[in-house]
């Protein structure tokens, strides 16, 4: 739903993404930068709880916004490579597990269940992108599902922050909780679109073994 947003956020960053590329700035820079970013306002500040879950809510969703800013950046200076691609994947994977991660240790204690659902987050969310890499490697294309990265991330720090603002814990346990099975539905979704491929190639085989045979 938000990720197609993308190209509107993709205009907003044009002049700031000008202004790093004019700077020398690289766009794998930026994307390492970025992560390095989330990673220490999940790791610094979510595992204090309190008002903590807010102020690093902030942290985290300005550099979270970096992410925008490295491909635009990458196709302003023409440096658009597998390299750059591969680490925007990859280090997604990691800004997502320290944000997740810090909440299961900030509530393992305090209140499990928030912890437990935090962890299905963290767990069931890796293998969203996980299913439609593997499919895309197969040749099918496995985009859909109700709960994308930036879905789950955009309700995910919303419900953190608004309770570091002083809402009851239960609004994030429960957040988490559906965030965690709305990604369990993306991951049936994508998996669905592997088997209803892999139906069309073996009616085409038939339909190809029949025909050879006449």
């Amino acid at each position: 739903m938000f990720g197609k947003l993308r190209p509107v956020m993709a205009a907003i960053w044009k002049a700031p993404a000008r202004a790093l590329v004019n700077a020398g700035v690289h766009p794998n820079a930026m994307t390492i930068a970025g992560t390095v970013g989330v990673i220490f306002g999940a790791v610094f500040f979510l595992p204090q709880r309190g008002s903590m879950l807010f102020w690093g809510v902030l942290v985290i969703t300005f550099f979270v916004m970096t992410d925008m800013l490295d491909g635009t950046m990458a196709r302003m200076s023409g440096k658009e490579s597998r390299l750059g691609a591969f680490l925007d994947s990859t280090l997604d994977r990691a800004s997502d597990a320290a944000i997740f991660g810090a909440l299961v240790w900030a509530f393992r204690v305090e209140d499990p269940n928030t912890a437990l659902a935090a962890l299905m987050c963290l767990v069931v969310g890796s293998l969203v992108p996980y299913a439609r890499a593997k499919a895309e490697s197969l040749g099918i294309e496995a985009k859909m599902g109700i709960a994308e990265r930036s879905d789950r991330l955009v309700v995910g720090l919303t419900a953190t922050g608004l309770v570091g603002l002083g809402l009851p814990l239960w609004v994030l346990t429960w957040t988490l909780t559906l965030l965690a099975v709305a990604a369990l539905v993306t991951v049936g979704q994508r998996t669905w679109a592997v088997v209803k491929a892999n139906r069309v190639d073996h009616t085409l085989t038939q339909d190809a073994a029949t025909t050879a045979g006449r």
